[in-house]
């Protein structure tokens, strides 16, 4: 010290100690008082300012005191300094975190206001992070004394035996980076992949992006994986869909009458049915003669992928229930086995391999004055399973014909 310690001296560092106390609980308390008129306004940004100065301006208000203690008491050039160094890079500690938490949450404000940015996307914020605290570190190290251009080389070379460590790292960390300034997909989308996953995109951060399906379940992808894949984005580029549903009808219908008590459910449905789509204009269109029936395709409007089931499962249950009172036969598939002339009995294995299930109806043989030639003609037909067609009942029945 340069002189004795005395009393006055203690006195002097403890009001000055007091008075950066009581400083900074007023301060808080203005602060806090501030951050309720912020919350009244329409821009985030004053909440993020007022709730990083709330930390700020009262830690700077103790160390202004501490900093008035010291200079009050007679200490020495070296601890007056230390004491000095000590409190400027625990101030320096404060303002990098308290600019940490306000530029990362200007970043996440700008990203969930802007529709091409991803709201939720965790990695914008993690590298605003980093890089904050990086530089911190980097002028309280320079504040200490020591100099970084060494430790800067350093870390030069030593990146890339880092980087060869940290490949597969690295290569999510750019792919992820990729998939957002690219803006192929966000967060809030809804994706499938080649390989099966889908869902929706609930974060992508530095390493991997996290899909929720409907099921709840939560799908963790790495971002190089996510990037290398062939994917189908079914809310790029707009969020409204289109639903297609296969349907047919027997070749005794009135295609007219089909069309028309159709396009009437479909319109039914898109009014009445929460998540479709008001004023889409229903499509019905023909394309198929098929075994047993005439095949169209129903075109709906869907707001939404997750909406597609429910707005499939009223359709269907609407144009069941229409068909019936409109008497349009849905035909099911059928196939017809026949014998030729003096060939053995049908065996009941092979009757109930046709269908298990379903009904075999059993026909007159053939006449016994029927030409050679209309005998040769019967072949045998081996029986097949029919797949079901979507929106149709899924009922076979196979004739035989002994002879």
């Amino acid at each position: 010290m340069k002189r004795a310690l005395t009393l006055d001296d203690l006195i002097v560092a403890g009001i000055a100690v007091a008075a950066g106390l009581l400083a900074a609980l007023l301060l808080r308390m203005l602060l806090r008082w501030l951050g309720k008129h912020a919350l009244r306004t329409r821009w985030s940004g004053d909440d993020l300012i007022v709730d990083a100065l709330r930390t700020l301006v009262p830690w700077a208000a103790v160390f202004a005191g501490a900093g008035a203690a010291a200079a009050a008491l007679p200490l020495t050039g070296a601890l007056g300094r230390n004491v000095s160094r000590t409190l400027t890079v625990l101030l320096i500690l404060v303002v990098t975190v308290t600019a940490a938490r306000l530029i990362t949450g200007m970043v996440r404000a700008l990203a969930q206001s802007r529709s091409g940015v991803a709201g939720s996307a965790t990695i914008f914020v993690n590298i605003t992070r980093v890089v904050v605290l990086a530089m911190g570190f980097l002028v309280v190290l320079q504040t200490l004394g020591i100099s970084i251009a060494p430790l800067l080389t350093a870390l030069g070379v030593g990146g890339l035996a880092v980087a060869l460590a940290l490949q597969d790292t690295l290569a999510n960390l750019f792919a992820g980076v990729h998939i957002l300034a690219s803006k192929t997909i966000q967060p809030g989308d809804y994706i499938r992949l080649s390989s099966g996953e889908e869902g929706y995109v609930v974060d992508i951060n530095w390493r991997n992006t996290t899909v929720r399906q409907l099921s709840n379940n939560l799908v963790i992808i790495p971002n190089a994986q996510l990037a290398g894949t062939n994917m189908t984005n079914f809310t790029r580029p707009e969020q409204e869909m289109t639903l297609l549903v296969q349907v047919g009808v027997g070749y005794d219908s009135d295609l007219d009458h089909v069309e028309r008590v159709t396009t009437e459910v479909v319109a039914e449905v898109m009014t009445e049915i929460t998540g479709a789509v008001p004023e889409h204009e229903p499509a019905v269109r023909f394309h198929t003669f098929g075994d047993s029936r005439i095949g169209f395709t129903v075109i709906l409007g869907v707001g939404e992928f997750s909406d597609q089931y429910r707005i499939k499962h009223e359709f269907i249950k609407r144009l069941h229930k229409r068909y019936r009172e409109e008497g349009i036969r849905i035909p099911s598939p059928a196939r017809t086995v026949a014998l030729q002339q003096g060939a053995p009995p049908l065996p009941e294995t092979l009757i109930a391999a046709v269908d298990p299930v379903g009904p075999v109806t059993v026909v007159d043989p053939l006449p016994t004055a029927a030409t050679p030639a209309a005998k040769e003609a019967v072949v045998p037909v081996a029986a097949e399973a029919v797949p079901p067609e979507p929106g149709i009942p899924h009922q076979r029945e196979a004739r035989t014909r002994l002879s």
